[in-house]
């Protein structure tokens, strides 16, 4: 079953035919999980974007959800600004569920979009991958993985493979029948074939693991 297109910044029927003629396996894969269904989260601002993604960093999702629930539930309208963010005390932040890393990292984000030291998302949209990369690494705390899931759900980058994400390499490893995880670089290797839609190859990685 081929994904219906939606209102993406790519062609997603054009990019599906592609992962279709290029890698049948992954095909066999699009068929079982149905369409894509890939949800962006491109209406907020860059800085509930980048807050998002450092919450979720090296959880399962369940336990991401709570944590970034419980912290929006400490602003009066559940968005905060950066402002608000550096107001509030860091015990409330850690009484939420926040690691004191990811504490220091909130807060030293709030201040780059304070000081306007990251660039403004119209300015982001007009970079390379990389220059997008490079430019979010300025804060504490945002490697590399946070700015590839920014440039999936945020920008809406098509091309994207994040090689150090436990889901999609586990995902990777179901659709191959593998007997255990792959290198990231193995990975890599093989995902040459998706380009330039690796975006959408690795949702389908990750919806593999819910089969």
């Amino acid at each position: 079953m081929k994904p219906k297109t939606r209102n993406y910044p790519y062609d997603v029927e054009r990019g599906v035919d592609w992962l279709y003629s290029n890698d049948p396996q992954l095909g066999r894969l699009i068929d079982q999980v149905g369409p894509y269904r890939l949800k962006l989260r491109n209406t907020g601002t860059l800085f509930q974007a980048l807050l998002h993604s450092i919450v979720y960093q090296q959880l399962s999702g369940k336990a991401a959800r709570s944590i970034h629930r419980k912290l929006l539930r400490l602003f009066p309208n559940r968005y905060p600004s950066p402002a608000q963010m550096l107001a509030l005390s860091d015990e409330k932040l850690l009484a939420a569920g926040l690691s004191r890393a990811k504490l220091k990292a909130v807060k030293d984000l709030a201040a780059h979009c304070i000081n306007r030291t990251i660039p403004h998302p119209r300015a982001l949209r007009g970079m390379e991958d990389s220059a997008v990369v490079q430019h979010l690494r300025r804060v504490h705390g945002v490697g590399v993985w946070t700015a590839e899931m920014l440039l999936i759900f945020y920008l809406g980058r098509a091309d994207i493979l994040p090689a150090g994400d436990l889901g999609v390499l586990k995902g990777f490893r179901i659709t191959y029948g593998l007997p255990s995880n792959p290198e990231p670089e193995q990975m890599l290797r093989h995902g040459e074939r998706w380009r330039p839609y690796r975006s959408i190859a690795s949702w389908y990685l990750w919806q593999a693991n819910y089969l």
